[in-house]
């Protein structure tokens, strides 16, 4: 007989990773955040699926993994415009095109600059 596989929390792995992330161990962090963000996502937590891609971006720009947090922050700033969440979803822009300068990909920092810039006029002109 096999034993039922626990469900798992989303709100206690959210707090698990932000004690491993505070705790500097980024590679671990990382995981639990993009797991629990698949977790968010199934249960349709948007505005939390994207805080928690945004933060697993986060580990891998500490850890100078640059093209997986640009995949991360990409996906939250993806998630975030179709929700609505258009001021977060600058927030990861601006970190991919960190990711992208460090990079060296001036193509694409110059591409997200752009956007940046689109998405913050719209912004600013609905006040």
């Amino acid at each position: 007989m096999s034993v039922p596989k626990e469900r798992e929390d989303p709100v206690k792995m959210h707090k698990e990773a932000g004690t491993l992330y505070d705790t500097g161990k980024y590679k671990e962090a990382e995981e639990v955040f993009v797991k629990t963000a698949e977790l968010y996502l199934k249960v349709q937590n948007f505005f939390d699926s994207t805080s928690m891609l945004y933060k697993a971006g986060e580990c891998a720009f500490a850890l100078k993994d640059y093209e997986k947090a640009v995949e991360h922050f990409m996906k939250s700033a993806d998630l975030s415009f179709q929700k609505g969440f258009d001021r977060f979803a600058v927030s990861a822009l601006e970190y991919a095109r960190d990711c992208h300068s460090a990079l060296k990909d001036a193509e694409k920092v110059k591409e997200l600059d752009k956007k940046i810039k689109e998405v913050k006029a719209k912004l600013e002109a609905s006040f």
